[in-house]
């Protein structure tokens, strides 16, 4: 069921409200009423039924998870720093200071798992309107444009067939031990300590002991799969629950250098392996994530205009028509400069005349040579995602938890920027009318006295240390 509308509560005699309490010139409250909230609201219609028992606040999920990405916290952390925050209380929309986390953790992982990946695609395009509003970000700049990909890791460890055969094997025997299956012999004593005497040997450069251990690993995980399969052959009814297991245990046990189906992580099954050819990390194991950005910077910075998580190592150049036609929905604006590296060589963007290579050497002369030089700006933004995002490691579950974490990214990132934005425009006000009323300060005759006290002050000796304070 929908949440309730908040109910305008009347003062409280024990209570102090939290707009009485926090500086109401701070950033995030600036961006709490720049917010359109109630459109966020409506675009989270179609997620709830109309009965049943009334849902969590939208503005309080909503809230929390672009606290998550702009501050990169975990869903615990920020469920802690909310309790304590009154800024981040007032940007969930509370009234007053609240002493008791309203919500379960794991609401957070629920609601995500509902709205799924469209509604995050809202968080991105509301903050480019809010860019647009307070003049951050102006329509010029969303004309030309950078794309890039890069690799968003998983949370998994480093892949070794050995520590995979015994994650298959320990997972079939515990599966056959919950629904009575009678196995000849579980292994998971001497495997357990096969995997440990690996490890040592390859510490040692003992390579051959090393390839023996593991031999003996992959041959008990054979064992294991024929057995469970013969016991299933007179136990239909729970064929079904051993479907998954065994084609991940079958794939681990089968897979070579050169498969073409491969499992880097027993718990994430999509992680796919993306050479890079760096030498710090020649490979890396997640997905890949396409970022566009504009080539000239805003006032406000550079803000990422569009972001997707693409599954299935895709050539570069074949994502170009999908992330522009996309990019080009979410902002109104259709780009009229595209600028890529090598990587899209042989894209598949229709209009070829507007996209612009790194090497290029035919047609690109004055504005667009400028231009093309400052097509690695896209790497900082990039690092910064990686950095001061969750873009660097993800820990969200799947294929879904993939895409939501790369919007989630480049929301917090746009907002990152934006709470800049506002703290700087906040400070030009403040001095702005420090000037004005030392102005009207010196104007005045009946300051006289004071300011020739400021001046004695100034060239003192014994505060000359502190001339700036009064500059």
């Amino acid at each position: 069921m929908k949440p309730k509308q908040p109910v305008t509560e009347s003062d409280d005699l024990f209570k102090t409200r939290l707009d009485q309490v926090i500086n109401m010139h701070h950033e995030l409250v600036i961006l709490a009423k720049r917010i359109d909230w109630s459109h966020i609201e409506n675009e989270l219609t179609p997620f709830y039924s109309h009965t049943g028992r009334a849902a969590i606040p939208s503005r309080l999920m909503v809230g929390l998870h672009l606290l998550k990405a702009t501050y990169a916290l975990s869903d615990e952390a920020v469920c802690e720093r909310w309790v304590e925050s009154p800024y981040f209380q007032y940007f969930c929309g509370e009234t007053y200071f609240q002493h008791r986390f309203p919500i379960e953790r794991s609401s957070m992982t629920h609601w995500r798992h509902r709205v799924g990946e469209d509604f995050c695609a809202t968080l991105i395009k509301e903050s480019l309107r809010i860019a647009h509003e307070s003049k951050a970000l102006h329509t010029k700049h969303l004309k030309r444009i950078v794309v890039d990909s890069t690799v968003q890791p998983k949370a998994v460890c480093f892949p070794t067939d050995v520590r995979l055969h015994y994650k298959a094997l320990k997972a079939l025997v515990a599966l056959a031990k919950t629904h009575n299956l009678p196995l000849r012999q579980s292994y998971l004593r001497v495997v357990k300590r096969a995997v440990m005497m690996s490890g040592r040997y390859r510490h040692a450069k003992q390579m051959k002991r090393a390839r023996r251990q593991e031999k003996f690993v992959r041959v008990r995980l054979g064992r294991v799969i024929r057995d469970v399969v013969r016991q299933l052959a007179t136990h239909e009814e729970v064929r079904p629950l051993f479907a998954e297991t065994l084609r991940k245990a079958g794939i681990a046990f089968r897979q070579q250098r050169n498969s073409k189906v491969k499992l880097y992580s027993w718990h994430e099954p999509e992680v796919e392996c993306i050479g890079k050819g760096k030498a710090d990390k020649p490979y890396e194991f997640g997905c890949k994530v396409s970022i566009t950005t504009h080539v000239n910077k805003a006032p406000g910075g550079h803000f990422i205009l569009h972001a997707a998580a693409l599954h299935g190592r895709p050539y570069d150049g074949h994502t170009l028509k999908p992330v522009v036609e996309e990019g080009t929905e979410w902002t109104g604006v259709t780009p009229e400069r595209i600028y890529v590296d090598r990587g899209y060589r042989g894209h598949d963007y229709p209009k070829t005349q507007k996209v612009f290579r790194s090497g290029q050497k035919r047609g690109v002369y004055g504005t667009i040579k400028k231009e093309l030089r400052r097509r690695t700006i896209v790497e900082p933004v990039i690092g910064h995602l990686k950095s001061d995002g969750h873009l660097g490691r993800n820990y969200l579950k799947g294929e879904l938890g993939d895409k939501q974490n790369a919007l989630f990214a480049a929301a917090g990132h746009n907002i990152r920027l934006l709470l800049k934005w506002f703290k700087r425009l906040c400070r030009a006000l403040d001095l702005w009318r420090a000037n004005r009323f030392l102005g009207e300060l010196i104007r005045s005759k009946s300051a006289k006295p004071l300011i020739e006290l400021l001046v004695k002050i100034r060239h003192s000796n014994e505060l000359q240390s502190h001339n700036g304070y009064f500059a």
